[in-house]
């Protein structure tokens, strides 16, 4: 299983994803599943994955081998006019890979993958979107400023009722610590290390880049500090009258 949640802010966008791959509990693995492609000052383009693991790593495997290939040869993420043009990329070298791996009269179930798409191409806005193993994809909105894809549940509560735009990005990152904790306290599919990105409006370049271990500091300090804080929460509500 897998968490991973983009956010669009009025400063810019924030990623964060988990690493673990399991396929059983008994084969338990780590994975990278943020991605960047970075040319400073023309693109900034941020992938997070979750899904079937070898159709993650082919969409990937294309979608960089395609960025080296001469431009008359196939299409690169690295040349796309937009992030609406790039979102289509992505969709399509889903479909393309989800087609190749499944076998006649097996259901493309099996080989699903979700993708959260972000970034800015220079001359346009920051754009975020959610890609679908189908290929066709959402962009985020007003009403709609973040998404996640993988294992939802547990860290969305969090996300709804305390995410607000004008966030600064360490406000931000601390919302994403406590949906993260939360997430691995419920679920041992999703686990540590943890990758996060910044990226800063029209600075068409990477800003924070980090990955937190179990021991960070930070880390320790948020999921200790808001389990006390839910439980305080809870004993200073009344009690039930019957």
């Amino acid at each position: 299983m897998t968490y991973c949640v983009g956010l669009k802010l009025d400063r810019g966008l924030v990623f964060m994803s988990d690493t673990r791959t399991n396929a059983g509990i008994d084969s338990i693995s780590t994975f990278r599943k943020m991605y960047v492609w970075e040319e400073p000052g023309e693109r900034v383009i941020v992938l997070l994955a979750a899904g079937n693991l070898a159709t993650t790593q082919a969409v990937v495997s294309l979608l960089n081998e395609r960025a080296k290939a001469p431009p008359e040869r196939s299409p690169s993420l690295l040349e796309t006019p937009s992030m609406f043009r790039t979102a289509q990329l992505v969709g399509d070298t889903v479909k393309e890979v989800i087609a190749s791996s499944t076998p006649a009269g097996q259901k493309a179930d099996a080989f699903g993958a979700s993708f959260i798409l972000g970034g800015q191409i220079r001359g346009t806005e920051p754009r975020l979107f959610m890609i679908y193993p189908e290929g066709n994809f959402i962009e985020s909105s007003e009403d709609t400023p973040f998404f996640q894809i993988g294992e939802t549940k547990y860290g969305k509560p969090i996300l709804v009722r305390a995410f607000e735009p004008k966030m600064s990005f360490a406000e931000t990152a601390k919302l994403l610590f406590v949906s993260f904790d939360s997430t691995l306290k419920s679920n041992l599919s999703v686990g540590l290390p943890l990758d996060l990105l910044f990226y800063e409006r029209d600075a068409l370049k990477v800003g924070l880049r980090k990955r937190i271990m179990g021991d960070d500091p930070y880390y320790r300090t948020v999921a200790e500090g808001w389990s006390q804080a839910l439980k305080s929460a809870f004993k200073s509500l009344p009690d039930f009258s019957y």
